[in-house]
Order: structure tokens, then C-alpha cells, then sequence
């Protein structure tokens, strides 16, 4: 994830927390008084003084995944069997973190004339649903098309708020698409596959001068930008966060 210049250090408690798929959680914290941010911004957050570490330290870096209208701000992960992530697990209800944000620049553009195309893989849709709730709320008039990869329907994060979300906004849509539905034991109509040009070509094909975001694994984020690349996207119309070791 890019960095900001400046960054803030404000402390903030864990107000709730919840699964929101298989093997992951979003936690909700207060938010710092005079404390604002940019939907599709991150920060890092520090566990302080925590019963156990490991070699990865007491940091991690999050992206935002509520709206900056939410009472409450919300972050949410893969939940690996670290010393960061068993503690966070365990952490007790008030009990304070360290924050310092945020960063960033995966940020929606201003041009309302020009459509937004976001590309999400996994966890990579916590920037993603942050800029959707925020645009939602606000009735910008931003066309908005979210393609959301991930293997099966069970490991989506936020997969029902995001179909709901259509009907609260007219200039959203979502395309869902599942990569190993065998392994699946929920039913599911929508798209099966990778992202490819053919789907981009389907669903995007009257999105006016389009504008890319793109945000997941490493791997699927380079692939992606390739693909963009190849259909004559140019890199200044495609932004990027890559989300490692989640």
C-alpha cells in the first residue's frame, strides 16, 4: 500500500467485532475525536503491549472499510494464525489500539462524467465497500461497477450488503463471480471464473471513459493490471493497492 506524507497517531477502542465470511472478521473501533478520513484510505494500527508477539511485530496495515459517515470505523481481515491476529481475536471489548492514518490515494475521482470500474479479489473489497457506502450515501452520481472475485460464495466478505447495496443505488452495479464453486455448499447463479477481458467487455462496455481500481493479492492485482494494459488501458487510468500475507 502507497503512503502518505503526513500521518497522524490518535488511540482508539474496539467497540465490536463480528465474522463477516469464513476465516475472516471485521472489527469496529471508535472513532478518534477530530479524527476524519477519505473513503478508500488505510492506516496502521499497533496492538499495545499485547500478552504475545511474533517475529511480524505488533503492527498491521488496514484498509478502511466503513464509510467516513459511520459512527463507527471498520477494518476487516483474513484471519491467519499470527500473534497479531490470535490477539486481535481475543481483544476485549474497550480495549484501546494505536492508530496512524490515514494514508493513501485509492481514493474515488472527482470527475463525476467518468465511470468507476473496481476490481476486487477477497479482502480486497474492504477499500472498495468504504467507497460504495461512502457514494451511496452522498448520491453521488459517479457510475459505479464493482467486479468481486473470490473463490466461493462463503468466503466473500460483505457479499448480501453489496447485492442490497444495488437498491439503494442506481448508478451501482456488482458483478460476483466464483472461481471454485465445487467446494461450495451454497447455491449461486451469478458469474463462475476469473476476471477476464470477455466479462470487462460484457459489463463495463458503456461505462463512460472509465477510471480502474484495482485491489486484492499480489498476484491477481499484477494480472489484472497486465490484462488492463493489453485492452489499451493507460496506467494513468488504473490505480492499485496490493493486499500481502492476509
Amino acid at each position: 500500500m502507497s503512503t502518505a506524507a503526513v500521518a497522524t497517531t490518535f488511540l482508539s477502542k474496539l467497540s465490536t467485532r463480528e465474522d463477516v465470511a469464513e476465516g475472516t472478521m471485521a472489527f469496529r473501533f471508535e472513532k478518534p475525536e477530530g479524527w476524519t478520513f477519505i473513503a478508500g484510505q488505510f492506516i496502521d494500527m499497533t496492538l499495545l503491549n499485547p500478552p504475545e508477539t511474533d517475529k511480524e511485530g505488533n503492527t498491521r496495515t488496514f484498509s478502511i472499510a466503513s464509510a467516513p459517515q459511520d459512527d463507527l470505523f471498520m477494518v476487516a481481515t483474513r484471519m491467519r494464525d499470527t500473534a497479531f491476529k490470535r490477539v486481535l481475536q481475543r481483544l476485549p471489548i474497550g480495549t484501546a489500539v494505536k492508530i496512524e492514518g490515514p494514508s493513501g490515494t485509492l481514493t474515488l475521482h472527482d470527475d463525476t462524467t467518468r465511470a468507476a470500474v473496481l476490481l476486487a479479489g477477497g479482502i480486497g473489497i474492504t477499500p472498495f465497500r468504504s467507497m460504495l457506502r461512502c457514494a451511496t450515501k452522498e448520491n453521488r452520481p459517479h457510475r459505479l461497477i464493482l467486479f468481486y472475485s473470490n473463490r466461493r460464495p462463503e468466503d466473500a466478505p460483505f457479499l448480501d450488503e453489496l447485492q442490497a447495496l444495488e437498491r439503494d443505488n442506481p448508478h451501482y452495479t456488482l458483478i460476483a463471480t466464483m472461481t471454485d464453486m465445487a467446494q461450495s455448499q451454497r447455491a449461486w447463479s451469478g458469474e463462475t471464473g476469473l476476471l477476464t477481458k470477455e466479462k470487462l467487455a460484457t459489463y463495463a462496455k458503456h461505462a463512460a471513459l472509465p477510471v480502474y481500481y484495482i485491489a486484492g493479492p499480489p498476484k491477481m492485482v499484477k494480472g489484472l493490471q497486465t490484462m488492463l494494459r493489453e485492452i489499451g488501458i493507460d496506467d494513468e487510468d488504473i490505480r492499485a493497492e496490493e493486499f500481502a500475507g492476509y
